[in-house]
């Protein structure tokens, strides 16, 4: 195991963790973000997660690979009631509020911490969320740790505390695209999902309607691996209303130990699993990707990428049965996810 660091612009760093077989995993502090994830291939490399050379591309495109927060997704019309209180948060995205407003934990840059044992290598990142920061109540202090190990997981670790009752629902919104060419679209790709349940949305903005819908027989059955473009191509209406996919699912299992999802390569080679203590997997599949950057001298088209956003659902404020986000005074948040990987 090997860790190094280099400037990546702007007081920001880059982080380049490796493991024994080679698998390297790249970080910055800037928005406590994954860069690029390289795998061994051919005696090269391939980088199978979507990522930029810069911080100034970051800065067109904020939420690519970074740490997401306070409250992942949309909360409606910028509002919500904790405790009998209503909150006005900034808003951002068609008059809601997305991905805890801006600036979000995206834009910031992490304090980090390092430890490293002779089987894995972990980046600490580090900030604080003040009390009224984009309307949010509660001084808020959190954490993000990545991992990388010699058995090829990387894991996410999120902890925090606030010193006021508030709402939290972090997650990462890493893209996966297992060609290694973001201009390659992942129609072929195959994706499995432990989900029974997902949530329809809104045409107008993508919020959550508050439904929950089985998806038997629907184009978001993913219990058994299927070809994404069967899902792209489908006349389903959820399909249309986001060119793809941009929903929650709902995990019939959670755990570090329980398998929540599956992507597998067109060519059947590479494969990453998903494990996590949230209930929902939030998936999206870049389905505007007008005026995005070149990354790494390539072009991002439709459905360059698939997101796996572990979190509780969006809504989560207004629906029952769609998650907890509450986070009371002096309470510990603690959860995490892992990506196996294999090649």
């Amino acid at each position: 195991m090997k860790l190094t660091q280099r400037p990546f612009g702007d007081e920001a760093l880059l982080f380049s963790m490796e493991n024994d077989n080679g698998v390297t995993l790249e970080a910055t502090n800037y928005g406590a973000r994954i860069v690029n994830l390289f795998i061994p291939k051919d005696l090269g490399r391939k980088n199978i997660v979507l990522g930029f050379d810069s911080v100034e591309d970051y800065k067109k495109e904020t939420y690519f690979g970074a740490t997401i927060g306070r409250v992942a997704g949309r909360i409606k019309k910028g509002e919500f009631s904790l405790d009998e209180v209503l909150y006005k948060t900034s808003v951002n995205q068609s008059g809601n509020t997305l991905h805890g407003g801006k600036p979000g934990f995206d834009e910031k840059i992490w304090d980090f911490d390092i430890n490293e044992t002779d089987q894995s290598v972990s980046i600490i990142f580090s900030t604080n969320s003040p009390d009224g920061e984009n309307g949010f109540p509660g001084n808020l202090e959190v954490s993000v740790t990545y991992t990388l190990d010699n058995l090829n997981n990387w894991s996410v670790r999120y902890q925090a505390k606030s010193d006021k009752d508030t709402i939290f629902n972090p997650t990462n919104h890493v893209y996966f695209n297992l060609t290694g060419h973001p201009s390659n679209p992942i129609d072929e790709h195959c994706l499995q999902i432990g989900s029974e349940e997902f949530a329809p949305v809104n045409a107008a903005d993508t919020t959550v309607t508050g439904e929950k819908r089985g998806v038997f027989g629907t184009a978001y059955d993913f219990r058994t691996a299927k070809k994404l473009k069967s899902t792209f191509e489908s006349d389903d209406i959820e399909v249309k209303k986001v060119q793809g996919i941009d929903h929650p699912f709902f995990l019939t299992s959670t755990g570090i130990n329980h398998m929540a999802a599956k992507l597998i390569s067109p060519d059947g080679k590479i494969k990453v699993e998903v494990y996590t203590e949230e209930p929902v997997i939030v998936v999206y599949t870049a389905n505007f990707v007008e005026g995005v950057p070149l990354m790494h001298g390539e072009k991002l088209t439709q459905h360059g990428g698939i997101t796996f956003e572990t979190q509780a659902a969006p809504g989560a404020i207004e629906f029952d049965g769609f998650g907890d986000i509450i986070l009371r005074s002096g309470e510990n948040y603690t959860s995490q996810t892992k990506y196996k990987i294999y090649f």
